[in-house]
């Protein structure tokens, strides 16, 4: 038997991914099936169920990829020293590359409801690890003073995980703006809504996860 290395099965996977979220945006996510997938790649579908066992897997597959970066990025946000305010900037923008450049297939994160057991407890526990990430920065800086008093932690995490997840129906690379653009906006228009004074507040000009693909 022939040994495949454990990065080399994630890579080959993360290669499916990237046809099915073709095969998703043409077909829809419940329409496409594995045979659909199959022929996005050129090969055989028997080939394909050596990947993945069905599309629950695969879903699965995608969902733990993608959320296993955000955790990786909001770790390394949370760890900025900076202040809360520039740290839910740099969240902000990192969600967006994440869903829309680092993970491919990131159309189905949102499929979370389309889960089944033993999967969906799983990515439920991964999805509830990282709202608990971004409503911390929040609250952080309630309590630092850089956020309004009266800012709700809760609504006001949902309301950026809310903008930010919706991005994968609607971006497209090679569009009218390019990603870091809109990423600039986005924490723009999130992070001035929670601000003490957002007259005089003044967006991060630097980078931390220049050059990055969220995978060291």
């Amino acid at each position: 038997m022939v040994h495949i290395s454990k990065s080399r099965v994630r890579d080959r996977r993360r290669e499916i991914l990237r046809a099915a979220s073709h095969v998703f945006r043409v077909r829809g996510f419940h329409a496409a099936g594995m045979r659909d997938i199959a022929n996005e790649l050129g090969i055989a579908v028997g080939k394909l169920y050596y990947w993945f066992e069905n599309k629950q897997e695969l879903l699965a597959f995608c969902q733990e990829d993608c959320l296993t970066a955000l955790l990786r990025m909001a770790t390394r946000t949370r760890a900025l020293n900076v202040a809360d305010s520039t740290r839910l900037w740099h969240l902000v923008v990192g969600h967006l590359r994440c869903l829309n450049e680092w993970t491919p297939g990131s159309l189905a994160h949102l499929e979370v409801e389309s889960l089944v057991e033993p999967h969906r407890e799983r990515i439920q526990a991964l999805r509830d690890q990282y709202e608990d990430r971004v409503r911390a920065v929040v609250s952080d800086g309630v309590r630092s003073g850089d956020f309004r008093p009266e800012v709700d932690a809760k609504v006001a995490s949902l309301c950026v995980l809310g903008a930010t997840n919706w991005s994968v129906k609607w971006f497209r690379s090679g569009g009218a703006l390019p990603l870091n653009k809109i990423g600039d906006a986005f924490a723009d228009q999130l992070v001035r809504g929670l601000v003490v004074d957002p007259q005089t507040w003044s967006p991060p000009t630097d980078d931390p996860f220049s050059g990055d693909d969220s995978d060291d």
